[in-house]
């Protein structure tokens, strides 16, 4: 819900770094595998309660995610492999957090992180798969044209995902309030992604 307001102001940001980055020769493929690579870090850090420690990795996650699509447009690296990389390691850093609290604290913490996990994989397959579609029916990307597939949208995106992340890890002992409300405003994600999706497609395949 929020990204198409939070990626306009960050973009220019990155701009000077990914300038730099892009003269020591590094490329977007790069710093997505040294993103996903520190953002897993999350998972023992979480296991062990060090929750600084964790909420720093996944911050450190978010800019790296941030810089590889800066350095895909900056340096015309745009690709569907680029693309495709870049969101399924971003679905097993988020898979990797949750499940960090659950070890962490297995008898408060597994049955909202395990409802929590459920709604991820809700929430990444609904707008995966009608992703899969757009790109048949060639349906613009109004609000992310810079992204390699469409994004539908929905009331928990990317950046309300880690907001709870960073929640979490500064309030732990709030774990099942904080993940259990995020679970059902997931739940209300997965199903106006479900409606609107399969309308949409309904109404494409009939007018052709």
């Amino acid at each position: 819900m929020l990204d198409k307001f939070i990626t306009p102001v960050i973009k220019p940001l990155l701009t000077p770094i990914v300038a730099t980055l892009h003269k020591l020769g590094i490329t977007a493929d790069q710093l997505t595998v040294a993103g996903f690579l520190v953002g897993m870090l999350a998972l023992p850090l979480l296991a062990f309660e060090l929750w600084y420690g964790a909420l720093a990795v996944i911050i450190l996650n978010r800019i790296f995610d941030g810089l590889d699509g800066a350095m895909a447009r900056y340096a015309k690296q745009s690709s569907s492999a680029g693309g495709y990389l870049d969101i399924t390691l971003d679905f097993l850093f988020y898979a990797a957090v949750p499940l960090g609290f659950i070890l962490a604290n297995p008898a408060q913490n597994a049955i909202t992180g395990a409802l929590l996990l459920a709604t991820f994989i809700g929430t990444g397959s609904s707008f995966l798969a009608f992703a899969i579609s757009a790109e048949k029916f060639q349906l613009d990307k109004p609000q992310f044209k810079y992204k390699s597939f469409y994004y539908l949208n929905g009331l928990t995106e990317g950046t309300e995902t880690i907001a709870l992340f960073i929640a979490l890890c500064i309030w732990p002992q709030h774990f099942v309030l904080l993940a259990g409300i995020f679970a059902t405003a997931c739940a209300v994600t997965i199903f106006t992604r479900i409606h609107g999706g399969y309308h949409t497609l309904k109404q494409l395949e009939s007018t052709k």
